[in-house]
């Protein structure tokens, strides 16, 4: 059982409520825009097919409502849900009045739907800051349909050692970054922390798998630095 009982989402709420707004703006610039190609190829894997729900948890400001919806032509339904009210705020001014999308605030480890309610359950960089990860692929679990899709793209851990080197150095940065860009280096020290404190690959591969999840498998994308878990209610 993975818990984060120093890092609780409590705490990690407290920590980006005041940095929300620099949110998208700080993921480009410490990714070098990397992540938007990386969530491209998450929505890519999933499939989604219209006329189907999507629940995207850890929504931040709807990347990947954004996606979900081009892919499906529009012909879908997203509900987003964080813990953050900032970004949900965002994400609705970035949708404006959609009625395609819904917003939600709350925790992953008590989901407020009923049973068997989505085709899809992604989450993309916020599984590691759920203070109890079983609790959360639980209610992913629980509120997928039978046949439903649950899929996780996450930090995970470099397999190249020379490439591993660079990327722990250009981390000690991060910080220093987010103290010059938005004031405040306290969520980006958390950030490096959750990252290496998170499972590797084949650990979050047994986690979901004791979760009753079936058919699970893994990408590495730039050689482990995110992988992107894909499982099935069956």
């Amino acid at each position: 059982m993975k818990t984060n009982h120093k890092n609780s989402e409590r705490f990690v709420a407290k920590i980006f409520q005041d940095v929300f707004d620099k949110y998208d703006l700080m993921n480009d610039l410490m990714s070098l825009g990397v992540h938007r190609l990386w969530k491209k190829q998450f929505i890519t894997w999933l499939n989604p097919q219209r006329n189907t729900m999507l629940l995207d948890v850890a929504s931040g400001t709807g990347d990947i409502a954004k996606l979900y919806l081009d892919k499906v032509n529009y012909k879908g339904c997203v509900y987003c849900f964080d813990e953050n009210n900032g970004m949900l705020n965002l994400s609705e001014k970035k949708f404006k009045k959609n009625t395609n999308i819904k917003w939600f605030n709350g925790n992953a480890e008590q989901l407020p739907f009923k049973d068997s309610f989505f085709d899809y359950y992604t989450i993309s960089f916020g599984i590691r800051n759920v203070n109890n990860i079983d609790n959360a692929l639980k209610e992913a679990y629980r509120v997928l349909k039978p046949g439903g899709r649950f899929l996780c793209l996450e930090f995970s851990k470099v397999k190249s050692e020379l490439l591993n080197k660079i990327y722990q150095t250009y981390s000690k940065t991060i910080p220093i970054l987010g103290k010059i860009v938005v004031g405040k280096s306290e969520p980006y020290e958390y950030l490096v922390e959750s990252i290496k404190n998170f499972y590797n690959q084949e650990e979050f591969y047994e986690a979901i798998k004791n979760q009753k999840f079936e058919n699970i498998s893994y990408r590495n994308l730039n050689n482990g630095i995110v992988a992107i878990h894909s499982a099935w209610k069956v």
